[in-house]
Parts: structure tokens; C-alpha cells; sequence
């Protein structure tokens, strides 16, 4: 006979995706299970720091200088408050929207982030197969941990997009996008705040930077154009080496070199960590990486390029002006992507919440816009898109639900935020994204 569950039927679980999380959250308390990842925001960033390494944790939740940007684009949610109406029926909701051609099931994506293997193993492989459990876009970063290939093996059914890093050779980018269209994504996004790093003060007090470990590197060592750039940097090791300066040597230096032997497959055939400490090419791609990153260089007048270079959609990630959210809709780009690189990159800059009412009303619809920064919950979701956001992307939660619990804990943080998103649109009167606009906000 089989067993009865001690929880009643719960039919309303099938009112949306907020009925059916907690739902599900309150039915498995009855046997005592929680949540693998808390839903409060702030339990979420202290179950991260306790589940990562202190580098790891540093790198993921830091921001640039006093991190002043990440505070305050926390802050510019504080001042727009939710209008409930009620007495309308709110029964069925709908959160789809249509983004580059598609009719998404939620407004929502997941932004790029990088080096996700300092999180967990699984890294892009893990993230990509919870996005697309949830039919949220994964933004694949240009500093993953595993090939853009790999990445559309793990999750072959999943919604892609790919950002682009502008690096110094041309050919690298061409070839960069070319794999990410013939691996499926679906979108380019161009990130322009990143032409030189930002003055990230937990990771320099830490003196960590995981590409020189050759952690976040997976896009770059398993492209030919970049391979072929190593082996023409290797060419001329010995004069290299003999220029930079000397490494002390110490246990942790010998971790790093074994780690970046182990990472070096890829460019030397072999797997042997042995025959990979002699080859000079892993260490070669390091350094290669370093110096074709990304490029000061970059210019308006450079992003023409990209069209010869794919028949993808180009979005620019990074506007935060009005002006040059005009001057991308001149450019011909097919989307623009509000962000300060989550307060990464400039300490007291611009919070992004802030300028999206007057790059929307700018834009007038004439491209998507897609917002991120500082978005933590799925309210901050809400307020988004009541001000104009066509999509909005989370970042740092997602990676810490990640860091928890694998791809598990990054299912249950979209989740989540999905549900809460749902149920504030309920509460506040309204049946689908269609219908929130700045009426549904009070400025606080």
C-alpha cells in the first residue's frame, strides 16, 4: 500500500510559481527540511562567506574602493516603494515577456560572472543546467571556467547569450564569436566597463587574481586564435622569463604553478601534470591572457567590427548615460544593458536604478533594455521593470546559492526570486509584466 503524505493536497500550489514554492517549502517542513539555500538575501551572503574560500568570497562580493557604488545601488531601491491595488483579480499571472524575438517565460536572466569555478566545481556546467530548468537566459561570461562547447553540451535546451570582453586582437574576437554563434547563444553582449580592472580593494589586500592561476581562462585556452597567440608568445619564453620579475618560491606559489599545469590540457594535449610543469605553454597562457584581456583602446567607432563578426543581436553592457544609451540606438545595437558591473569597477559611481527612468523614456522603446545592478529579490525585480526595464539580470546571488549548494542552490535562488516577483505582482494589483509601469511605484 502506498504510503499517505501527512501534508494535505494543496491545489492553489498550481496558482504560480510563488503558490508552488512555498508550497513545496512548507509541505517538506513538515518532515523537518528546509530550504539547501536561505531565502533571505543577507542569510544568503552569510551562508556564502562561511561556504566559500576567503578569496573566493572576496572576489565574488567585493566591489571597487570603499564600495560605495555596491551601497548605493542597494540604496536606490530604498526610495521607490510598491503601490498595492487591491480588489482586482489576480488569480492568474502571467510573467512572460518577448526579448530579441522570443517569448521568454519570465523577465528575467542570470548576468555573466566570471571564474564561477571558485564557487564550485561545477561552475558554468552548474548554473547553465538551473537556468535552463527555469527558462531563465544564462549569460555566459567571456572568464568561464569551462569552453562555451561545454557549456551547451551540459544544458543543450537551455536559453544562451554570450558577452563579449573587447580584447586586443581582433582575431580573437572574431573567432570568439563565431564559436558562440555556432554553439548556439543567442545574443552577443558586449561589456564596455572593464577596458581597464577596477581598483578592487579585497582582492588586492588578498594580492589574489585568479587568472594568474589560470582559473577563469576556459573561453580563452580553448580557442585556436588564442592558442596560436601562445605559441607564438612561447616561442620567446626564455627572453620573457628573463624579463619579468622573479616569483618567491613557496608552497603556495608551487599550488599555483601545479594548478596552472593542470589547467594547460588544453593547449599541450596531455592531462599528465608532469609533462604540462615542463611545457611552457600553460604558463604562456597566462600571461597571454593578461596581455590581450581587454583594450583602453576601445572606441565607438570599433564596435562596427562586431557586425562583420557574427549575425548575432549586439547589446552594449555598461550604459549608464543617457547620452550614450542615444549614441548605441545611432550605432545600430540591438539592445542596451544598464549596469556599473555590479560597483566593480568605479567606487562612487552612478547607481543604475537611478538613470533608468531617463534612459528608458530616452530609448522610448525603440531597443530592449536590459538592467542590472543591485538587484537582489525578486521586489527589486518588480521596481526594475515599473521603470522601464524590458529584462532584468541577477548576478551575486545567484553565485552564492551556487557556492552553497551547487546547482541545486543556484535553482532554488532563481526560484525564489522568480516566486517573489510573482507574488508582488499579485499583491500589487497587477496579472502580467505588460502591466507595470511607474504608476505602480510611490517614491518613498
Amino acid at each position: 500500500m502506498a504510503q499517505r503524505s501527512a501534508a494535505p493536497a494543496d491545489p492553489a500550489a498550481s496558482r504560480g510559481i510563488s503558490r508552488r514554492t512555498q508550497s513545496d517549502i512548507y509541505r517538506a517542513g513538515i518532515s523537518g527540511t528546509r530550504p539547501r539555500v536561505p531565502v533571505d538575501t543577507e542569510a544568503l551572503e552569510a551562508a556564502a562567506r562561511k561556504a566559500l574560500s576567503a578569496e573566493a568570497f572576496a572576489y565574488i562580493a567585493g566591489g571597487a574602493g570603499a564600495e560605495r557604488t555596491v551601497a548605493s545601488n542597494r540604496a536606490a531601491f530604498g526610495r521607490w516603494q510598491v503601490w498595492p491595488r487591491p480588489l482586482r483579480d489576480v488569480s492568474s499571472r502571467d510573467l512572460s515577456i518577448d526579448l530579441f524575438g522570443v517569448r521568454r517565460p519570465t523577465p528575467l536572466l542570470l548576468a555573466p560572472l566570471g571564474v564561477m569555478e571558485m564557487a564550485h566545481a561545477d561552475a558554468d556546467l552548474a548554473v547553465a543546467r538551473a537556468a535552463a530548468s527555469l527558462g531563465v537566459p544564462y549569460t555566459l561570461s567571456n572568464q568561464a571556467s569551462f569552453p562555451m562547447e561545454a557549456v551547451a553540451d551540459a544544458a543543450p535546451d537551455g536559453s544562451r547569450l554570450f558577452q563579449l570582453y573587447w580584447s586586443a586582437s581582433d582575431e580573437l574576437n572574431a573567432s570568439l564569436l563565431r564559436r558562440a554563434e555556432a554553439s548556439g547563444c543567442e545574443a552577443v553582449v558586449v561589456t564596455l566597463d572593464t577596458h581597464l580592472l577596477g581598483w578592487r580593494t579585497r582582492d588586492l589586500d588578498l594580492a589574489y587574481l585568479p587568472f594568474t592561476r589560470a582559473m577563469g581562462i576556459a573561453q580563452y585556452t580553448s580557442d585556436p586564435v588564442f592558442q596560436q597567440l601562445v605559441r607564438e608568445r612561447s616561442r620567446g619564453a626564455d627572453a620573457a622569463a628573463d624579463a619579468a620579475p622573479p616569483v618567491k618560491v613557496t608552497p603556495k606559489a608551487v599550488a599555483a604553478g601545479v594548478r596552472i599545469a593542470r589547467k594547460g590540457a588544453a593547449l599541450t594535449g596531455t592531462n599528465s601534470v608532469r609533462e604540462n610543469l615542463r611545457s611552457p605553454l600553460p604558463r604562456a597562457a597566462v600571461e597571454t591572457f593578461l596581455d590581450v584581456f581587454s583594450t583602453p583602446a576601445l572606441t565607438w567607432d570599433h564596435l562596427a567590427k562586431a557586425r562583420q563578426w557574427t549575425s548575432l543581436p549586439i547589446i552594449l553592457k555598461g550604459i549608464v548615460h543617457p547620452d550614450d544609451a542615444i549614441r548605441a540606438l545611432d550605432a545600430g545595437v540591438d539592445g542596451i544593458w544598464i549596469s556599473n558591473h555590479g560597483g566593480r569597477q568605479i567606487d562612487q559611481s552612478v547607481p543604475t536604478l537611478e538613470v533608468l527612468p531617463t534612459i528608458a523614456e530616452r530609448v522610448a522603446g525603440r531597443v530592449p533594455i536590459v538592467f542590472d545592478s543591485g538587484v537582489r529579490q525578486g521586489s527589486d525585480v518588480f521596481i526594475a521593470l515599473a521603470l522601464g526595464a524590458t529584462a532584468v539580470a541577477l548576478g551575486r546571488p545567484y553565485s552564492y546559492g551556487l557556492g552553497i549548494a551547487g546547482e541545486a542552490g543556484v535553482r532554488e535562488v532563481v526560484r525564489n526570486v522568480l516566486a517573489e516577483l510573482d507574488v508582488t505582482l499579485g499583491l500589487s494589483g497587477h496579472t502580467s509584466i505588460a502591466e507595470i509601469g511607474r504608476d505602480a511605484l510611490r517614491e518613498a
